[in-house]
């Protein structure tokens, strides 16, 4: 696999200094033209966090030692990327590369842009790249594809009779012991507010014990996050939904994830076996769990949710486990819980 390897760490030496050069920064300016969402830092925070927490050579080798790649027999697989937060896309297409297969992309309008740049530069550095873009017109093998979940229903349909991995609609929450630090607490902000709030793995839940003084220092927020909350607030208050206003959030307290995107759900515990047995009962609808005082599969530090590592795969599922697991006609396909 050292063509991969090689071929990845080339593209992460180059994210290092995406945004310090005038072509770089054009492609920034593009992408948040085309979608409000995205702000210059966030685009580069995304691309400086695959650049150090995925794309480094040897976290490449150890990620990449426990499969057998590259595959015997090459397919080629659709990836239907999301777009909510800058490059969310990218993991898949860097497994399927990295596994041996074909890259057929599909990226969402909302992070075209991105994309083809990140295309642009991998043929750049290898013009025989498996990777191509998806004009409709394509057969494939197999799809990944990622969105909502009325997105994936659709996707099951469509490609039916496919090998697919399909992603639907997940959330995350944070469990506090009511002893975290003012720096952890500092990194739980960010978990919740980094791009906007608009990640699978973004905190819209918290678990606090009971007596817990909920306080926590919001970052500058995009316009729209602003315009959302000010909305939400006039609602609740309306409504005289009791609420705390963090100043471009509010919280409420409910032990649900909450439908609005500047409203932050929380909920007072009296013991841990409270929180862990509603973690349990909820598994299918978590992404991560930001906490040090439980135990989660999917448990990250404060501060840590928002950069993840190769191995950290979204929704739990191994995608180079899936591509990697070939049968004599076809790939053998991964189910996702409903």
């Amino acid at each position: 696999m050292k063509d991969a390897i090689g071929l990845f760490s080339a593209l992460g030496e180059r994210l290092r200094d995406f945004g310090n050069d005038a072509p770089t920064q054009r492609v920034i300016a593009d992408a948040c033209r085309a979608n409000a969402w995205f702000s210059p830092p966030e685009i580069g925070r995304a691309a400086g966090a695959l650049a150090e927490r995925m794309l480094r050579r040897e976290t490449l080798e150890a990620w990449l030692s426990a499969y057998a790649v590259p595959v015997v027999r090459p397919r080629r697989v659709l990836v239907v990327m999301a777009g909510n937060i800058p490059l969310v896309g990218f993991f898949d297409l860097l497994c399927v590369v990295a596994s041996g297969h074909r890259c057929i992309v599909k990226p969402s309008a909302k992070d075209t842009v991105l994309m083809q740049h990140i295309v642009g530069v991998l043929q750049s550095i290898d013009p025989s790249v498996a990777i191509e873009f998806f004009d409709g017109s394509q057969e494939v093998d197999a799809v990944i594809a990622t969105g909502g979940n009325n997105a994936r229903r659709y996707f099951q349909a469509h490609y039916a009779g496919k090998p697919a991995l399909l992603r639907g609609h997940r959330q995350s929450v944070a469990v506090l012991s009511g002893r975290e630090t003012p720096e952890q607490l500092a990194g739980l902000a960010d978990d919740i507010w980094a791009y906007s709030g608009l990640g699978c793995r973004s905190v819209s839940l918290l678990f606090v014990p009971e007596g817990f003084d909920l306080r926590l220092a919001m970052p500058p927020m995009n316009p729209k996050y602003r315009n959302n909350y000010l909305q939400t607030r006039a609602l609740l208050t309306m409504t005289r939904r009791p609420f705390i206003d963090l100043g471009g959030a509010v919280a409420v307290e409910q032990a649900v994830f909450p439908s609005s995107l500047s409203r932050i759900a929380y909920s007072r515990y009296r013991s841990l076996s409270e929180v862990e047995a509603w973690l349990a009962a909820h598994d299918s609808e978590l992404q991560c769990v930001v906490s040090e005082c439980v135990e989660h599969s999917r448990r990250t530090g404060f501060g840590c949710a928002q950069s993840p590592g190769p191995a950290d795969y979204p929704d739990d599922l191994d995608v180079m486990a899936w591509l990697t697991e070939e049968l004599p006609q076809r790939f053998s396909a991964v189910s996702c819980a409903e």
